[in-house]
């Protein structure tokens, strides 16, 4: 079992920063790929990037060069470096376990033009 709990986001205007944080805990929790996903209103969800337990990165092609993923080396937490931020970001960002298909509750990230 793992759990993630997330915190961070709020609300920035166009071309500002934010930064989440998801903390994994369960004892597959070091070995496991974790992940950020976000959802719009009205759209499905979406993988934005993650990190293997060897802190591999992958990224969606939309927010490549802009958010960066990072894992702590000793323990188990996430996180999410988002700078230059548009509109199109706005979300329900929910952390991710893909080893168990866990889901974090969420933060909502807004962007305002």
């Amino acid at each position: 079992q793992v759990d993630l709990v997330e915190s961070g986001g709020g609300s920035v205007q166009t071309g500002g920063s934010l930064s989440l944080s998801c903390v994994a805990s369960g004892s597959l929790a070091k070995f496991d790929t974790l992940g950020w996903y976000r959802q719009a209103p009205g759209t499905q969800r979406e993988l934005v990037a993650e990190i293997t337990s060897g802190r591999a990165a992958s990224y969606a092609d939309s927010v490549k060069g802009r958010f960066i993923i990072s894992r702590d080396i000793y323990n188990p937490t996430i996180y999410l470096q988002m700078n230059s931020l548009k509109p199109e970001d706005t979300g329900v960002y929910y952390c991710h376990s893909r080893a168990v298909g866990a889901w974090g509750q969420g933060t909502q990230v807004t962007v305002s033009s």
